[in-house]
């Protein structure tokens, strides 16, 4: 894929803007409380101003029925000189809806530090199409906002990614995990000790540039023009959350056909993913190495990028490095400028 362009980095004392893109429960009444720990962190933590879209606070069901008011928060944020960067609330499950209104030279034109995850993948790729950088990670409900404090895995990664020009260097597991937790109570949160990455195929290193994103986003926009093409997944490292959820064995296992279908996997150096239930785990070696017979395919899982916290932050359009051998994955450039 081609280069593309890399936001300035994030500074103390600059302003950022938190955006309803996806879905609007930020703005719900049993929502404020959240936002509002979300957004006292990111000033006290990041030392960060903090500003709201025109449209972010205006609830659900307002946002659900104006996605052009999505992209006119968007459109405001990249054109506001003022502001540095977009941290978006959370994700939902319909920002394909938003594709109709978006100015792609208004991005390209105004790169700016973007970042988000789940359904937030398709903003993503609308970023990718632009020819700007992008970051697949924390929204402010959640992990920013995630019960008791903000984890140092999550804070360490934005303050490595967003705020530094420097090599990002070797992604390294987090120690514990725990599930998404939507209250504000820390006394229900539980947490695991992690395993580390796992390697589920192939040997040996290959370098690429960071494509991908959630497996269902990335469905909804197949066949439109923003869904990656050919040539842009060729050389690529796919990172992709699969299974958000799959609801059974068949739908899974199309799922991974459906990708595979795209060519995107014969194109690709190799594939980092999420924690991989076994069924999950068998559906896509059965896919990538017997279906696509691409026997020797790089595969790495239990990257802490997806649907728990803590998470780490991808600099979608940078180069790195997935080490079989060793069970490591490595970013090796960085992903903003000064």
């Amino acid at each position: 894929m081609e280069r593309l362009i890399k936001p300035r980095k994030l500074q103390k004392g600059d302003t950022v803007a938190t955006i309803s893109i996806s879905g609007g429960r930020a703005g719900d009444v049993d929502m404020l409380e959240r936002y509002e720990i979300g957004k006292t962190r990111l000033k006290e933590i990041f030392e960060l101003n903090v500003v709201e879209t025109p449209n972010a606070m205006k609830g659900s069901d307002f946002l659900y029925k104006n996605p052009k008011a999505r992209v006119d928060d968007l459109m405001w944020a990249l054109c506001n000189t003022k502001v540095k960067g977009i941290i978006t609330n959370m994700g939902g499950d319909d920002s394909y809806r938003l594709l109709p209104y978006i100015n792609y030279e208004i991005i390209r034109n105004n790169p700016k530090v973007m970042m988000g995850f789940s359904d937030i993948s398709t903003l993503h790729n609308v970023f990718t199409y632009a020819g700007v950088s992008s970051f697949y990670g924390p929204s402010l409900l959640t992990p920013i906002a995630q019960p008791g404090k903000l984890d140092e895995y999550t804070k360490h990664w934005m303050d490595r990614v967003l705020f530094s020009s420097n090599v990002i260097g070797e992604a390294e597991p987090c120690k514990a995990w725990t599930c998404i937790n939507w209250g504000n109570n820390k006394e229900q949160v539980h947490w695991t000790n992690n395993t580390g990455y796992k390697v589920i195929n192939g040997k040996g290193k290959v370098q690429g540039r960071l494509l991908g994103g959630c497996c269902g986003p990335l469905q909804q926009i197949m066949g439109t023009s923003i869904f990656p093409s050919v040539e842009q997944w060729k050389d690529s490292i796919i990172f992709m959350e699969i299974g958000i959820p799959y609801s059974d064995e068949i739908s899974g296992l199309h799922q991974v056909r459906a990708f595979a279908a795209t060519g995107m996997f014969r194109q690709a150096k190799g594939l980092i993913c999420t924690n991989l239930r076994n069924e999950e785990e068998a559906q896509l070696l059965k896919v990538i190495c017997e279906e696509e017979g691409l026997i020797d395919f790089p595969i790495l899982a239990n990257v802490d990028f997806g649907h728990r916290t803590p998470m780490m932050v991808i600099p979608i359009g940078t180069l790195a490095e997935l080490d079989c051998d060793n069970a490591r994955f490595t970013i090796l450039e960085s992903a903003v400028i000064d």
